[in-house]
């Protein structure tokens, strides 16, 4: 499948590139992975699916991520969040789906948390939820951090480390922590009102499935599944890790009705 060309939407005087098919409710909205962009496996996987299936897609790349504007050093998990509001918002009519992978999981479960404080909960019909990295700047970045990187964040305001998945190091700026600490949502019981599926590897070596049992824990008053799969790592972008995602994407569709 060729993606179609983006179309660019103006949040915050930046540039956000969206993917949008329209087709039946409830829809799906993909949310990407940090330093991730819209044209992975896994969200073209979706796309697919979703053509297959005659329901509406939604994608886009947080500003400094793929092909939209602006500088990945800007970012923020509240720039990133406001721009998912902004296109969810503008592109998406009645009951969707978020599917959010990794990064995307925080974005989510921070877009669901909005809409439903703002009146709109019923807009969100389910989360499926990948390898998902909700705090991750609290919980998984900075227990971990060296005295140098904590060096370098205090007299640069960044500090980077080698990624897997680029020839780019990753970036984490002092700006993107301290941001982070005002949108933690794993410190007390998740009201989601509506479904989560969750899909979390074994042999993730970025997110430990440690986090996704927390995450599971924090939403009791909820419908909440989790699929663990044994050989898994971060990605999950094998065949059968696709069709666990498309598969659980299907049933959340199923039972929204």
């Amino acid at each position: 499948m060729i993606a179609s060309a983006p179309e660019f939407i103006e949040v915050d005087n930046t540039s956000i590139a969206v993917r949008h098919t329209d087709g039946a409710t409830p829809g799906v909205v993909w949310l990407g992975g940090y330093n991730s962009d819209m044209l992975g496996t896994k969200a073209e996987t979706l796309a697919g699916w979703a053509a297959d299936k005659g329901r509406s897609f939604l994608r886009h790349d947080y500003s400094g991520h793929g092909e939209s504007g602006g500088r990945f050093a800007d970012g923020t998990i509240s720039k990133w969040l406001g721009e998912s509001l902004a296109v969810f918002r503008q592109f998406t009519r009645g009951p969707q789906i978020l599917v959010g992978s990794s990064m995307g999981a925080w974005i989510a479960l921070r877009m669901n948390a909005e809409l439903n404080k703002a009146g709109e909960g019923d807009r969100v019909a389910g989360l499926v939820l990948l390898a998902p990295a909700p705090d991750f700047t609290a919980e998984l970045v900075e227990p971990q951090l060296t005295e140098a990187q904590r060096r370098d964040l205090v007299e640069k305001g960044y500090f980077e480390e080698p990624s897997e998945y680029s020839p780019e190091p990753y970036i984490y700026t002092r700006a993107l922590i301290e941001d982070g600490r005002q949108n933690l949502v794993m410190g007390a019981p998740i009201h989601t009102h509506c479904p989560v599926h969750i899909i979390q590897g074994l042999v993730d070596p970025d997110v430990p499935h440690s986090h996704a049992l927390k995450l599971m824990s924090l939403l009791p008053a909820d419908d909440a599944t989790l699929s663990l799969v044994p050989d898994g790592d971060h990605r999950l972008s094998r065949p059968q890790d696709l069709e666990l995602m498309t598969r659980a994407v299907g049933e959340m569709i199923q039972r929204a009705g």
